[in-house]
């Protein structure tokens, strides 16, 4: 499970340095093997391990194909998929379509979101987390899915 925030740097060859909280995990867990791909909903990036990958595409793959949202999801999440492995130094590279998409430059936040990560922008990801903030207020009761956590 990944949680947290860290402020990192591409640097000018689309190259992060996974922070070292996470890299061994990562080498355990999957030999440093990621996917990224493009986020629903959001001008960010989504970083699974390759396991954690394989589940979302035996997901659509048994899903109606010819279902729109499917074929939405499909050429969204897979169609823009690309996978990635960290070096020996715990560094991987952003491939530059993926980077234009999010919009990233040298400042970026990876964001731990249990099964995977956001990679972000730093200006998209304070505009956002101030958003949320200021939404807060109006957010309403949680949905029942929700009610049951222990906040």
């Amino acid at each position: 499970m990944f949680r947290g925030t860290s402020a990192v740097n591409l640097d000018a060859k689309g190259r992060l340095a996974m922070p070292a909280r996470y890299r061994e995990r990562l080498l355990e867990s999957c030999g440093g093997q990621l996917v990224a791909t493009t986020a629903l909903g959001d001008r960010c990036l989504w970083i699974y391990t390759l396991a954690a990958w394989e589940e979302v595409e035996a997901q659509l793959r048994d899903a109606p194909n010819m279902h729109p949202m499917v074929k939405r999801l499909n050429r969204l999440l897979i169609g823009n998929a690309n996978e990635i492995e960290l070096d020996g130094n715990g560094r991987f590279v952003v491939p530059p379509l993926l980077r234009e998409y999010a919009g990233l430059d040298k400042k970026v936040m990876l964001v731990g979101q249990l099964n995977k990560f956001e990679l972000w922008s730093e200006d998209a990801w304070h505009a956002t987390t101030a958003a949320y903030l200021e939404q807060e207020q109006g957010v309403g009761e949680l949905p029942a899915e929700l009610q049951m956590l222990s906040l």
